[in-house]
């Protein structure tokens, strides 16, 4: 029996890890292209936080995303963590993922 999925989510072996994360947050991404999903996401929940997760693991891979402990780059643009609401559906990186998970 044959079935479609969403890229990047079929073609992609990336590492997704559960883990206890701070407060509000679902998933995250690392700069090493693993993710890591709360603990407490529930199945019914996961494939749409994987799904937003890999969106951000496409932008470290195409070179568009990375970040440290102090800041975010974006397209060669800083974003200084200091001054934004990480997870912010006005950022760029995220509403790209928003748009397209």
């Amino acid at each position: 029996m044959a079935f479609k999925i969403k890229a990047p989510y079929k073609i992609d072996n990336t590492p997704i890890y559960k883990a206890t994360l701070e407060e509000g947050v679902l998933g995250k991404t690392n700069n090493n292209g693993t993710i890591v999903i709360d603990e407490k996401v529930g199945v019914e929940q996961q494939k749409e936080v994987e799904d937003h997760e890999f969106i951000h693991v496409d932008q470290i891979k195409r070179g568009d995303l990375s970040y440290d402990d102090d800041n975010v780059y974006w397209k060669n643009k800083t974003y200084p963590r200091s001054e934004m609401s990480e997870g912010a559906k006005n950022l760029p990186w995220e509403a790209e993922a928003y748009k397209n998970a």
